[in-house]
């Protein structure tokens, strides 16, 4: 039985190396989305565009405006001389924020007066101007503590310290780039074999496996094998990309995240073989895969809290594979889990990895009769 079903694993790998368009499905998608995810898809931005009116000659305004140009999450694009500048400067896009400051701006400081600052922000994209303003926030609460410190204020009456766990920093990359082990390594896994079985009904050559003396059980589990083993040297690879190229923290332990990507490709061959074991042909088997796929990445918390969503999808996102891998995955990277710390997350995974693979044995055994 062992030799038999190492033979079919054997035949799988050779369809799938020699054929060209399997071949880039598995090299070239995941080398593109990785470095596409990793350099493009980030939550921080640097260089915002914003323009200045400032209707202050005093040096306080001055001192300001230097804090901006300091920072390299600022980009000076305009000078500003009148109100009516303002207004096309953000409805054309030139600028994402502009600061105006008063006329009596370094006058009011000086008599130790509330000098306000007024910041017109483009509202259309939501996150992009939370984010704005929060930098906003904290170079103007840079220029208060300075000022409050040179011209003798006293100190506030409470400061706040923050510090952030996990991500000292606080950048996205470090979030974004251990969640795309679980994505990618979840759809190169779908699509081989998603198109397994198809493939060999499309070529003719299902029939052909039918009469030799493998049994529907071990001809499925020389279709999942293939599977399995792709998709553990993919997530291996992007996993070391993701640490030496990308710089991510990798905090925990190794065996940890093993076993979480071993329970995770499990369900991930069942629901491919599933969907393989559907479909006709292999076209039909590629728009099963993708159908299945956009909704798990959305349901999965990969861009967006699960905390969010309204509460019958959050019920949903229990029956995602790709829910419980990306809280591993991200535990062992970014907070040092260990096995003990993921039970939890591993027991669901497990249950979903039996029920697909399940499924996908009783969908087999039922197409071929």
């Amino acid at each position: 039985m062992p030799v038999r079903i190492w033979a079919l694993v054997i035949k799988e790998f050779l369809a799938i190396l020699r054929d060209k368009k399997s071949r880039f499905v598995l090299i070239g998608p995941p080398l593109i989305q990785l470095l596409v995810f990793g350099y493009a898809a980030t939550f921080d931005l640097q260089h915002i565009p914003y323009a200045v009116y400032n209707q202050d000659s005093g040096f306080a305004s001055r001192e300001l405006l230097g804090y901006f140009q300091g920072s390299k999450a600022f980009r000076l694009v305009a000078n500003l001389h009148r109100d009516g500048q303002i207004a096309p400067m953000i409805n054309q896009e030139k600028a994402l924020l502009v600061l105006q400051i008063g006329p009596h701006f370094t006058e009011d400081l000086l008599r130790h007066q509330p000098a306000p600052v007024q910041i017109l922000i483009d509202g259309r994209n939501s996150n992009t101007a939370s984010l704005a303003l929060n930098y906003v926030n904290s170079v103007l609460l840079r220029f208060d503590q300075r000022w409050a410190r040179d011209h003798h204020w006293g100190s506030p009456p409470a400061e706040l310290v923050i510090r952030s766990w996990f991500n000292p920093n606080l950048l996205s990359r470090w979030f974004i780039v251990p969640g795309i082990v679980a994505l990618l390594t979840f759809v190169v896994t779908l699509l081989v074999t998603g198109l397994s079985v198809a493939r060999e009904r499309e070529q003719g050559t299902f029939d052909q496996l039918l009469v030799t003396p493998l049994t529907p059980a071990e001809i499925l589990l020389g279709k999942a094998l293939p599977g399995v083993l792709i998709g553990a040297l993919e997530g291996a690879f992007i996993a070391l990309v993701a640490v030496f190229w990308f710089r991510v923290p990798f905090l925990g332990s190794f065996w940890a995240l093993a076993l979480g990507m071993l329970l995770f490709l499990l369900a991930a061959v069942g629901i491919g073989l599933m969907i393989s074991s559907l479909a006709l042909t292999q076209q039909q088997g590629l728009l099963g895969v993708f159908l299945f796929l956009v909704p798990a990445i959305i349901l999965s918390g990969f861009a967006t809290p699960i905390a969010n969503m309204p509460e019958l999808v959050q019920d949903l996102t229990y029956l995602n594979p790709m829910r419980y891998i990306l809280v591993i995955v991200r535990g062992v990277f970014l907070e040092g889990d260990g096995m003990a710390n993921l039970w939890s997350q591993y027991w669901p995974l497990a249950l979903l990895a039996l029920l697909s693979m399940v499924s996908a044995a009783w969908l087999f055994r039922h197409r071929l009769q």
